[in-house]
């Protein structure tokens, strides 16, 4: 949720990348450490020509549906400049994995290519990298299925199976506390990398208007709701 630059558009009305997805995997591997009621604490760097900043920030699950590729919660900015008080946003996001959901967006304002450059800024993505490029990118078979390929399908599953992280991407979709003239923007959305084996988030905010390449970096904080606790809201 960064600094509110111009006036953006309303994101893309695209069809989700999850429809009429391919249903020849299973469901990735179930993780504890990511499930309805985990938190997780640390900071987006949110730095711009101008100055180096950093927010602290708090998120917390609070729903999981591995089957259909779903999940949801709340991101609490703190420190934000121009709030008077803690900034929270609902946001919903889709897990990478092949049947509902696949690597290319294809909303929001996001193109292949885009996808491409922030999914390689994670190390767990290299080792596909040069495969990706070369089988799933052509731009022909992303206009026929949005990526939704026999080769795309495959790689996606065995990253998740073999490297234990899961890829998401989390679309805030309204403020909770605040009202929309409070000076941030929840226009874009964030490239996120799920480490499984630690609770360890890292992400990447994309929004053509904003400070490019806006790093979080998250820590489980909990375990089985011990640890920080976020203040009480009502959502909608």
């Amino acid at each position: 949720m960064p600094v509110r630059v111009v006036d953006t558009a309303t994101p893309s009305s695209q069809p989700s990348s999850g429809q009429d997805a391919n249903a020849g995997h299973p469901s990735p591997p179930s993780c504890s450490l990511l499930s309805a009621g985990r938190c997780y604490a640390g900071t987006q760097n949110v730095s711009n020509i101008q100055k180096e900043e950093a927010w602290k920030v708090n998120v917390r699950i609070h729903g999981c549906d591995l089957e259909h590729g779903y999940l949801c919660g709340t991101m609490e900015a703190l420190n934000v400049p121009l709030a008077d008080t803690p900034v929270v946003t609902f946001w919903e996001g889709e897990i990478v994995d092949a049947k509902n959901y696949t690597f290319f967006t294809g909303k929001w304002e996001a193109s292949p290519e885009d996808d491409i450059r922030h999914w390689s800024k994670f190390p767990s993505f290299t080792p596909l990298l040069d495969t990706f490029l070369t089988y799933v990118f052509p731009q022909s078979q992303i206009e026929t299925d949005g990526g939704k390929s026999v080769d795309l399908s495959n790689y996606a599953y065995i990253f998740m199976v073999l490297h234990h992280p899961t890829l998401h991407r989390w679309k805030e979709q309204y403020f909770v506390n605040v009202g929309v003239d409070c000076g941030l923007t929840i226009a874009g959305f964030y490239y996120v990398c799920f480490s499984c084996s630690d609770g360890s988030i890292s992400g990447y905010y994309y929004d053509p208007n904003s400070s490019p390449f806006q790093k979080l970096e998250l820590k489980c904080t909990n375990e089985k709701d011990s640890g920080f606790t976020f203040s009480s809201y009502e959502l909608q």
